[in-house]
């Protein structure tokens, strides 16, 4: 995993060469849609608290033919395409 950082205090979980966690825990969640939620805690946060906090997944709006919508309430070929998108910028000097 990339992210090895304790979600409770942001400490640093520390990996050995044989992928040993040295400092803390890896968590699996199900979270109610279905999905697995993999998170760290180092030993002192997991000991304090052993369940998952103060998380709470985005809600993504897109700007759909002038209607905000839920990309989660887009149809498959629609959340693919939205996957898809790329964000230009603007340069310097460039603007209308």
């Amino acid at each position: 995993m990339e992210n090895n950082i304790c979600h409770d205090c942001k400490k640093k979980i520390e990996i050995n060469q044989d992928q040993e966690i040295l400092n803390g825990q890896l968590l699996k969640y199900v979270l109610p849609d279905g999905k697995e939620k993999f998170i760290f805690k180092c030993s002192e946060c997991f000991a304090k608290n052993k369940s998952l906090t103060n998380y709470q997944e985005a809600e993504v709006y897109s700007r759909v033919v002038g209607y905000l919508r839920p990309v989660a309430q887009f149809n498959l070929g629609k959340q693919q395409e939205y996957k898809e998108r790329k964000e230009y910028k603007i340069k310097k000097g460039m603007e209308a």
